[in-house]
């Protein structure tokens, strides 16, 4: 069985939920190969700008799966930012704590 390109498994979570691409594009009206290109996570293949998002959260939402997963992924990638998988995400994402900022006091 070959593996998996998407980084984050979503056409393994996909298909475990019993959902089809074709049912997705079918209530969402986002073509096949635009869901395709966000499984594997291709994202220059979507359209550019809120678009790309916009389809992101969609897939996210009839997957039943955390659109800001899916979402730091793809600002990664736009970023230039390489991730190979979901370990290298994980630790890119979570590994370093940054405390919000104190404010100034006047």
């Amino acid at each position: 069985m070959n593996e998996e390109k998407s980084v984050l498994g979503l056409a393994t979570v996909r298909r475990n939920r019993g959902i089809t691409l074709q049912q997705i594009s079918e209530a969402t009206k986002i073509g096949v190969r635009s869901l395709e290109a966000i499984e594997i996570g291709d994202f220059r293949r979507l359209p550019g700008g809120i678009y790309a998002t916009s389809y992101i959260r969609q897939y996210a939402r009839a997957i039943d799966y955390p659109e800001d997963d899916i979402l730091e992924i793809y600002r990664l990638h736009m970023a230039g930012q390489p991730v190979s998988s979901r370990a290298a995400r994980d630790e890119e994402v979570h590994g370093s704590f940054r405390p919000a900022s104190t404010p100034v006091s006047s």
